[in-house]
């Protein structure tokens, strides 16, 4: 039986320890200051795009992988004789996807699916991780596009932005652009909806706006039991950790992960955003049984 390698791209947001563990292959987005176009995690790290950020007169731009780098990628891959499941952000919101198929046509003789998400961050990185996991379990390929299938179904995200200017400029305000206009001290809490950036609610001040992200968990908790979560935060360590800590007093958590929002993600939401991203812990364990 072939080998089965999980492949992601790096707006998964999945800290390097998880990805060594599980051995989840990255191939990387790029993020474009003016001239100069760095390969996420690896030419820069989440610290150093964040203090490159604070200094840019200019929003940098974001760039998929090549249909040509996703096809050395997936040689790499593939050249022992392993499938591959290549899991990667919305189509809706970076042309990854296509990327991604155009080389998966090319290599039509190699054993490769690639899958849309239609989700991004650390709600991408769960099904990852679900995915890897599933590996290790010993499922076979269909019962792993099963379980991600199901994954993404019932991951859900939300998120608090410091300003809406981010997401408008970069183009990926999708639906939330319902959000813009008279936002004096008004925080937007956003969702992802059918793979699209979505408005959820307006909250006055970002400290309630915080706490609603709290409360929203609680409130699927009670109906569905445990949950495992994760939070990130976009170089609003200080932020996040007091969110942290409530949620660890106050929700049936199994798990609670504390993450950053990387550079190609934290381009378009900014710097400031918290995010929460939960699940049914129940609902993993039975898939991964």
């Amino acid at each position: 039986m072939a080998r089965i390698r999980i492949a992601t791209d790096s707006t998964s947001d999945l800290p390097a320890a998880l990805l060594r563990e599980y051995d989840i292959a990255v191939i990387p987005l790029k993020i474009i200051f003016g001239e100069e176009a760095f390969r996420e995690n690896i030419d820069l790290t989440t610290k150093e795009f964040y203090e490159k950020l604070a200094q840019a007169e200019k929003l940098p731009a974001t760039s998929q992988p090549s249909p040509g780098e996703f096809q050395e990628f997936y040689e790499e891959l593939t050249k022992d004789g392993s499938t591959v499941i290549s899991i990667h952000i919305s189509s809706l919101m970076s042309g990854t996807c296509q990327s991604a198929k155009i080389a998966q046509s090319v290599l039509s003789d190699r054993d490769i699916t690639v899958v849309d998400s239609r989700l991004v961050a650390s709600a991408l990185g769960i099904v990852v991780l679900a995915a890897a996991k599933a590996v290790k379990a010993g499922k076979g390929k269909e019962e792993i596009l099963q379980i991600v299938q199901k994954m993404i179904e019932n991951v859900k995200a939300y998120f608090v932005v410091d300003t809406l200017e981010n997401l408008e400029k970069g183009g990926r305000i999708g639906k939330a652009a319902a959000f813009l206009g008279g936002m004096l001290n008004i925080k937007p809490v956003l969702t992802i909806d059918e793979g699209l950036i979505a408005p959820f609610e307006k909250i006055r001040g970002k400290g309630k706006a915080l706490e609603r992200l709290v409360e929203i968990a609680k409130n699927f908790a009670n109906t569905h039991g445990n949950v495992r979560c994760v939070l990130s935060h976009a170089n609003v360590l200080e932020e996040a950790v007091k969110v942290h800590e409530k949620l660890g007093t106050e929700l049936q958590c199994t798990e609670l992960m504390l993450a950053d929002v990387g550079a190609v993600v934290g381009t378009h939401a900014g710097a400031g955003t918290v995010a929460l991203f939960f699940y049914e812990a129940a609902l993993e364990d039975q898939l991964l049984a």
